[in-house]
């Protein structure tokens, strides 16, 4: 072999020897708990508040007062946006859950309807006979479960609807500018910056269980905000160069939006089911006082000298049945069978029909009234505010 052979083959050699060497340096044995790398991160386990956290759980005094048994359907994501790579969706399938979240910082007694696979397996293992009384001893034959009517208790209110938008890059903005000698070997730098702006929404109803009467509609939509810097320099130094450059980009939360979303509007609803009074928790929702409120944003509620950190949450009262069902609204009618299209028998005597203006006065005194969910103390400049009667 050639001197410059020889010389060739030395590189690659000597890198091959160092890479066996630094291998041997690598341990794959568990440690003394059993781990074979220790994870990184130190940041401690937290709660997951959003800004109108605080104002739901200043709302768990006046639920308490008239307890509502709420449960909450399907919230689904109705955008339809994938991520590139089918890795998934953008946004959160999760979003009946934050709304359970929300109602139980306020206090509210749910009832689950979201998942009941469990409780049906019970039953139905309970209606064969199949679970055993807790007082049986295990392995040996004795009771069983008994299922006695009317003990599930029902739902008053129930809670569905969905996230429907997601756009992306409604507004952007953004510079940048380079700079440097003009000689081939000087020094050149870089700088830019940009902003964009995104927005999700959603669409949630308040719907009566009874009776299916939608009591309350909200629409709500939040703009989420990102933004990016970077600079950097480049030169040569004799015979070498070198290329630094320095960024820093941030992105609001997609999810936590989506969830500040659904708790600004279970607060709205709960603050009008319960009927709380204007000074209470939600005396800043739509107020330039609104944590999450935009510059310039329209009040869709009046202002009030009180913020809800100043409002004391009223004491909880003693503990009472649930609130009997709503009287009934509608008149019961007298039901006629139909008339055969023959002549009928004496057998069967036919019945004297209403005369026409009549049964007219009739269908409108049972026509429901659109206004009536509507009271005086609600804000003119907010016609969505409805209040139900018992």
């Amino acid at each position: 072999m050639t001197q410059r052979g020889r010389h060739h083959l030395a590189k690659p050699l000597a890198l091959t020897i160092a890479m066996i060497a630094l291998s041997g340096c690598m341990s794959t044995a568990p440690d003394a708990t059993g781990r074979y790398a220790a994870p990184i991160g130190g940041a401690p386990v937290i709660a997951n508040e959003t800004p109108y956290s605080d104002a739901l759980r200043c709302m768990a005094g006046y639920t308490a007062r008239r307890p509502l048994r709420v449960a909450v359907g399907q919230i689904a994501d109705y955008t339809g946006k994938i991520e590139s790579d089918n890795s998934g969706r953008k946004i959160t399938q999760g979003g009946a859950l934050m709304a359970m979240s929300a109602l139980a910082k306020a206090g509210v007694p749910l009832v689950e309807r979201f998942d009941t696979s469990v409780a049906e397996l019970e039953l139905k293992y309970a209606n064969n006979k199949l679970i055993g009384s807790e007082k049986a001893a295990p392995g040996t034959p004795g009771d069983y479960r008994k299922i006695f009517a009317g003990s599930i208790p029902g739902s008053d209110y129930y809670l569905v609807g969905g996230i429907t938008e997601l756009n992306f890059n409604i507004y952007s903005e953004g510079g940048s500018a380079d700079g440097g000698q003009t000689a081939t070997d000087g020094v050149k730098g870089t700088a830019g910056i940009s902003s964009y702006v995104m927005n999700v929404g959603l669409d949630l109803r308040l719907v009566d269980t009874s009776t299916l009467e939608v009591v309350d509609v909200i629409s709500y939509q939040k703009q989420i905000v990102g933004h990016q810097e970077q600079a950097g320099v480049f030169d040569f130094l004799g015979h070498s160069f070198f290329d630094a450059s320095v960024g820093d980009s941030a992105l609001e939360p997609l999810q936590l939006a989506v969830r500040s979303t659904i708790e600004r509007a279970v607060l709205e609803m709960v603050s009008r089911l319960y009927k709380v009074p204007g000074s209470g928790c939600a005396s800043t929702i739509g107020t330039a006082a609104d944590p999450l409120a935009g510059p310039g944003e329209r009040a869709r509620m009046p202002a009030v000298a009180n913020t809800a950190a100043a409002v004391p949450a009223p004491q909880h009262a003693p503990s009472q049945p649930y609130a009997p069902p709503p009287q009934q609204r509608y008149a019961q009618q007298q039901y006629a069978p139909p008339q055969p299209s023959y002549a009928p028998s004496n057998q069967y005597p036919r019945a004297a029909s209403a005369p026409s203006n009549q049964q007219e006065q009739s269908n409108d005194s049972h026509r429901p009234d659109p206004y009536r969910f509507y009271s005086s103390s609600d804000p003119a400049t907010e016609p969505s505010l409805r209040r139900r009667e018992y």
